[in-house]
């Protein structure tokens, strides 16, 4: 199944937090953290609201095409913007000690932990002891922390080229006609959505400034009323499995020809839906706007209940599938969401999905130094009071 976003995104990728943490292993006293950008908590908040409405549809859509064209919609972009955001706040990765642990940490260790919960997590629920763990076969929604570790390791190469995004897009239309890549670590993922992620590397502020514009705001009405026509009529002449990017055109029964084309237009479609989704992101601080801190936390716990629903056969109810019934489940898994995004529940699983992990590690050689020094100029400090010299 189709994850997302947002950003699935580390609750800590706003850039200047991120380098005001990295600079405080190099310098003696830590400056402040600087402010959040509001805009960006707030984006990655809407888009995990998307995220976990759209995996809430899955189940239910079969029996209403409008709701099929509403999912083929959200899924055009809410991904994509999600990665576009997580590159943006990539752009400081340099592969420093510091930011591999955080690397490691934010999204290795996570990684590794969700993807052994899940699986257990359906021996249990769905009585299915035949359900294996396998870390190298991500499964739901861990694809993204696999992608996003894959990406931000590179992020030094697409810094150093000339001519990334289209590097990238060629990458991913290279892909769509390679079925040998197969299943492992969701590679057809990690490939396909790049161009988003090294698009984020290449964006400014002023780009997004650019699309928060009024005049933008209002042309994105009619693209997606647009937008939502087309889909209502590609629902049943367009295999949904595209928007998923997990799989080569050959899988999916179309020419080769056929992934190389889709790529360039899917890229082109999520592109315009993405920019129209951001130009209705606020700007001001919002009262969800503290949430956008804890998307990954409502990215990875939203799954268990959305699985645990399904496993347990809820969705099955036949109120369920009829229009008040599929209001009523969008509006629960967007409450259901926004309460795993918030601070009491962060605290509870900070230990899985942000470990501190500090005994994992070596000491940084010249903070050990800047001790000592630090450590010797307060003995001598101290015995120049002793002996009353000031």
């Amino acid at each position: 199944m189709f994850p997302a976003a947002a950003s699935l995104v580390p609750s800590q990728n706003d850039q200047q937090h991120d380098q005001s943490l990295d600079r405080s292993e190099e310098r003696p006293s830590p400056r402040p953290v600087a402010q959040r950008d509001a805009f960006f908590d707030n984006a990655k908040y809407l888009a995990i609201v998307l995220v976990a409405v759209g995996h809430s549809w899955e189940p239910l859509k079969g029996d209403s095409r409008l709701l099929q064209a509403a999912y083929l919609l959200v899924y055009s972009f809410h991904m994509p913007a999600f990665v576009v955001v997580s590159g943006y706040f990539s752009r400081s990765f340099d592969a420093s000690p510091g930011r591999l642990k955080r690397l490691i940490t934010g999204v290795a260790v996570p990684y590794v932990v969700f993807e052994t919960a899940y699986p257990l997590f359906r021996r249990v629920v769905d009585h299915n002891p035949a359900q294996e763990i396998s870390l190298l076969d991500p499964w739901y929604l861990t694809w993204f922390l696999c992608a996003l570790f894959v990406w931000r390791l590179t992020t030094p190469v697409w810094k150093l080229v000339r001519h990334p995004l289209p590097l990238a897009l060629g990458v991913a239309m290279l892909a769509t006609v390679t079925p040998a890549i197969g299943d492992d670590l969701d590679l057809q993922r990690v490939l396909q959505f790049l161009p988003f992620f090294v698009l984020g590397l290449c964006l400014r502020p002023e780009h997004f400034r650019l699309v928060r514009r009024r005049s933008v705001r209002i042309a994105a009405v009619p693209v997606f009323a647009l937008a939502l026509a087309f889909t209502w009529w590609a629902v049943p002449r367009m295999n949904v499995s595209w928007l998923y990017h997990r799989d080569s055109a050959q899988e999916l029964g179309a020419p080769w020809w056929a992934g190389p084309v889709m790529q360039l237009a899917l890229f082109g479609c999520s592109l315009l839906l993405t920019a129209c989704f951001f130009s209705w992101v606020p700007g001001r601080t919002m009262w969800f706007t503290a949430l956008g801190a804890g998307t990954l936390y409502g990215y990875l716990l939203h799954g268990f209940l959305i699985k645990g629903a399904d496993y347990r056969g809820w969705f099955d109810h036949p109120a369920l599938h009829r229009p008040l019934g599929e209001i009523a489940v969008s509006v629960t898994a967007a409450v259901a969401v926004t309460l795993l995004c918030t601070a009491p529940v962060r605290r509870v699983f900070r230990f899985a999905v942000e470990p501190r992990m500090e005994w994992a590690f070596k000491r940084d050689a010249a903070a050990l130094a800047r001790e000592r020094e630090e450590h010797e100029k307060r003995e001598k400090r101290e015995k120049r009071e002793k002996a009353g010299v000031v």
